[in-house]
């Protein structure tokens, strides 16, 4: 796995080639420069985007619409200062006719560059990279090469894992597959889980995202490599909205708020293992069942999946859990914090939770107010870990080095000098084990969207049957109430 600043650096180097062949496109337009289609986008007031429902695009949440795609097209509108419309679509034979009829500005979706698109369509700097996986279901006969799919085979018509396929067909005659503009890459995943499919290709981002819910998902091997992703813009308008684009990416690739979107919905799923994704999703099942109303009558008004997640972290929801340095109980507090936070048994579940909630939230409010969400979330965690002075530390560190203190991607790659004696010589609070509150962090980010997913389709699961229950109930009385009638 690329480390993340070396990864983006590849996608500059690409950015840049992009820039200058649309350099190229917008000869004599200067950036920004507000004609035909930029001019009247900014005169209407609100730009439309095309996306594609799904996680790595945009949902909606508790708290509103979110995903990686429009969260970067939100901040694509306030650059202009213009209001962000999202034109949503089910497939991308849905979307692409979108952008032809000119229903849409341009095209965010998670989109790789392909050649058969370059030919149709203009294409900003690329933001990401992903590479396409062949999967299958866990248990069943691993495939390592094209000649070994001899099972059903079904991609998303329209993807780039359809063009890819027509690629490779010229060199293997024997390869076949399916095409199906029903379903996307995530339901076919799922026909995959079930047994309904053999296998399917998925982008690397969506594998990473969908393997915390259904870890049975496997790779097979890497059918594709990397290629980038770029928003697609219409040949048939002007170069106006392309080199306002190309100007967006270059501020917001130089100051970091691509890497910290990235690290926001990607930086924590890249590291997958099967065992311990199982082991959770059990301990959900099984027990925190027993635990959650605690959770959420002591939530400290945080989400109670959050705390949850945190307990798992460090006790795997065992009351009586103990730490050879002395930390306790559900929440593993050490003796001196749990007085602190009014707890006299550490061993009693709901007080360990009460404690662990209220220290937590301390924690967050210690952070400065100019640290946004989700960060100071991330820096809150990493002090429940090393403890508030280490994190300081590595903040310190990360400015004087020249990144943002106040950005976790940045801070988390300083945290693990810590352990260096040439770092934390100079330092207030000296030697710290750096790189365990990283992974305490990314593990409990993992745990909180597997809980939250699995917490969430339960409600829908129960909603649908109490529906479905009253249904059953008032068919009768209608036919009752008909027949009396008829009397």
């Amino acid at each position: 796995m690329k480390n993340k600043n070396e990864k983006f650096n590849h996608i500059k180097c690409f950015t840049l080639g992009i820039f200058v062949l649309a350099l190229t496109l917008v000869s004599g337009c200067q950036p920004m420069k507000e004609t035909a289609g930029l001019e009247r986008i900014i005169e209407r007031g609100y730009v439309n985007v095309g996306t594609l429902f799904g996680p790595n695009s945009y949902y909606l949440d508790a708290h509103g619409p979110a995903g990686f795609e429009y969260e970067l097209a939100k901040k694509y509108a306030d650059h202009l200062g213009v209001e962000l419309k999202v034109v949503p679509s089910y497939n991308l034979e849905e979307l692409f006719p979108k952008l032809d009829n000119g229903d849409v500005d341009f095209l965010a979706a998670g989109l790789a560059v392909t050649p058969k698109r370059l030919a149709r369509y203009n294409f900003a700097p690329s933001y990401d990279e992903v590479s396409q996986k062949l999967v299958f279901k866990q248990g069943n006969v691993r495939p390592r090469a094209l000649k070994d799919l001899t099972g059903s085979f079904m991609v998303a018509s329209s993807s780039s894992h359809a063009e890819n396929l027509m690629k490779l067909k010229e060199e293997h005659s024997e390869l076949s597959w399916q095409e199906t503009s029903e379903l996307d890459s995530e339901e076919l995943l799922v026909k995959v889980l079930a047994g309904e499919l053999d296998y399917t290709v998925s982008d690397s981002h969506t594998l990473a995202i969908n393997r915390r819910y259904y870890p049975e998902i496997s790779i097979g091997f890497t059918i594709k490599q990397p290629e980038p992703l770029a928003w697609l813009v219409s040949k048939q308008q002007d170069d106006s909205i392309l080199a306002s684009l190309i100007e967006f990416f270059g501020e917001v690739h130089q100051d970091g708020t691509l890497l910290a979107l990235d690290d926001k919905y990607y930086g924590h799923v890249e590291q997958f293992n099967y065992v311990d994704t199982r082991m959770f999703i059990k301990a959900i099942e099984k027990k925190l069942p027993k635990y959650q109303e605690l959770f959420v009558k002591h939530n400290q008004e945080l989400d109670w999946r959050l705390l949850a997640a945190i307990s798992y972290q460090e006790s795997h929801w065992e009351p009586h859990a103990r730490s050879y340095t002395g930390v306790r109980g559900m929440m593993m507090l050490t003796l001196a914090t749990a007085k602190q936070m009014g707890i006299k048994s550490r061993l009693d579940a709901e007080q360990s939770i009460r404690g662990g909630a209220k220290y937590f939230k301390k924690l967050i409010n210690l952070m400065p107010a100019r640290i946004p969400a989700p960060d100071r979330i991330w820096f809150a965690l990493a002090s429940y870990n090393v403890g508030f002075g280490h994190l300081n530390d590595a903040r310190i560190i990360t400015e004087r080095q020249g990144g943002d203190p106040d950005r976790w991607v940045e801070v988390k790659t300083r945290l693990p000098l810590l352990k260096q004696k040439k770092y934390y010589k100079h330092t207030k609070y000296g030697y710290a084990r750096g790189d365990e509150p990283v992974n305490y962090v990314e593990n409990i980010r993992r745990y909180y969207d597997t809980l939250t997913w699995m917490d969430e389709k339960a409600k829908k699961e129960k909603m649908l049957n109490e529906v479905e229950q009253l249904n059953e109930t008032d068919e009768p009385k209608e036919t009752e109430q008909l027949s009396l009638s008829g009397e």
